[in-house]
């Protein structure tokens, strides 16, 4: 009988998180009785003897905030797309005892976009600059042939997303979030701001709207999500993102493939109804 497995995931605050929903409901579809996966109240300053004390049984960790840049002096190696936006999400312990960091929101978000049909745009709009702003440039970067422009709100943060742009190899020009209206004239729009951040510019969607990715999840839909889906336009929400990397998350550390997509959506909404 092979030894039971451990994952879960760490983060601070981490009550809100769906991830133990998801990979369990993937344990269950896959008939992997004997895993289990938690959740962690974990800081910055916690991380470190949190994962000195971790034993063989575990097989991952799932990172959220503050630790997705913090968890990188404690791992072995990480992939290029981790290091390309220097921000881990995954961590996956080898059978050789070595710890490897991924970031799988970036395949991810491309992933979402290719299942409503979107593969490739000619341009592309982007709101807000935080950490997932820059996961969503490194995603544009594989799939937009031309400008990104970042709708910010500070000089500081355009030059960060100019800095980001230069090294991921994507051309990114900046505005000042009074315009963010006219981003939503592009073809794809991906807005990575708080929640109501973007409620102010539902009188603004075009009559015929592109793509809306919008990384929220809870409260769904966004105020901007279903006056754009009244308009006709596609939307991609934070659930599918959440669902997308979680199954790469869970291909890399059972090592079944392909994930359980279907069933772990549904548990994910399952959840949501019930909050």
């Amino acid at each position: 009988m092979a030894a039971a497995r451990r994952a879960a995931v760490l983060g601070s605050p981490i009550a809100h998180s769906l991830s133990p929903v998801l990979h369990r409901a993937a344990y269950a579809e896959l008939g992997l009785d004997d895993w289990s996966y938690g959740s962690f109240e974990v800081d910055e300053a916690a991380l470190p003897g949190f994962v000195g004390e971790l034993d063989d049984s575990w097989a991952g960790l799932s990172l959220t905030m503050p630790l997705k840049r913090a968890i990188i002096p404690l791992l072995d190696e990480i992939t290029d797309t981790a290091a390309s936006v220097e921000a881990v999400n995954t961590v996956v312990f080898t059978e050789d005892g070595r710890r490897v960091g991924d970031n799988t929101d970036i395949p991810g978000m491309i992933a979402a976009l290719h299942e409503r049909g979107v593969e490739k745009v000619d341009s592309a709009a982007i709101l807000g600059a935080g950490a997932t702003a820059s996961s969503a440039l490194a995603a544009l970067a594989r799939i937009c042939s031309g400008p990104v422009t970042a709708y910010v709100r500070s000089e500081a943060r355009a030059d960060e997303m100019r800095g980001w742009g230069e090294r991921l190899g994507v051309d990114v020009r900046t505005a000042a979030w009074g315009d963010a209206a006219e981003a939503l004239a592009a073809p794809l729009v991906i807005a990575t701001t708080p929640a109501g951040t973007t409620d102010a510019l539902t009188g603004a969607v075009p009559d015929a709207p592109g793509t809306l990715f919008d990384v929220l999840y809870d409260p769904w839909p966004t105020r901007l999500a279903a006056a754009w889906s009244a308009r006709g336009g596609k939307v991609v929400g934070g659930l599918d993102l959440l669902v997308h990397q979680a199954v790469l998350q869970v291909e890399q550390m059972t090592g079944r493939t392909p994930g359980p997509l279907a069933a772990m959506r549904a548990a994910g909404e399952r959840a949501l109804a019930e909050r």
